[in-house]
């Protein structure tokens, strides 16, 4: 049985921090619909470092000021096939983060993608949820009501 008392509730939309790419108050999209977490980036590019695949990627973190670009890079962890809503299916890169959000703290795994035509630079999917949050879809915000 789950331990629904243990979880935190959260709203459609919320803001989170990944410390590792230093990018704080990210407003998200929480979708239970979507399986896999992606984050938005542009200039993608891979290298290799101590014989392990890196990526290297533009963030616009500042959805209110998207002339703000700062360059960030990842270990890839691997790649995977999705089928994003469009249904169109492409290969993505995956990197492993940690995330805060809520005051809680925990890795996720992030596929990279061109999301210039949606809302919000990340979507946060089931996979990333899991055990963690309940979601209320009527709300926005609730962790960070400002």
């Amino acid at each position: 049985m789950t331990q629904i008392a243990e979880k935190q509730l959260v709203g459609a939309l919320e803001k989170c921090d990944l410390p590792a790419l230093a990018i704080e108050a990210l407003h998200i999209r929480v979708d239970t619909g979507a399986t896999t977490s992606s984050l938005h980036v542009d200039n993608l590019e891979e290298f290799e470092q101590d014989n392990e695949l890196w990526v290297s990627f533009d963030i616009h973190p500042d959805i209110h000021n998207v002339s703000r670009v700062i360059r960030r890079q990842a270990q890839v962890l691997g790649k995977k096939r999705v089928k994003s809503s469009t249904a169109t299916r492409e290969r993505r890169y995956v990197i492993q983060t940690p995330i805060v959000l809520g005051g809680q703290r925990w890795d996720i795994q992030l596929t990279l993608t061109d999301r210039s035509e949606m809302t919000y630079l990340m979507l946060l999917g089931r996979e990333a949820m899991a055990g963690r949050l309940i979601v209320d879809p009527e709300h926005d915000y609730m962790l960070a009501p400002d």
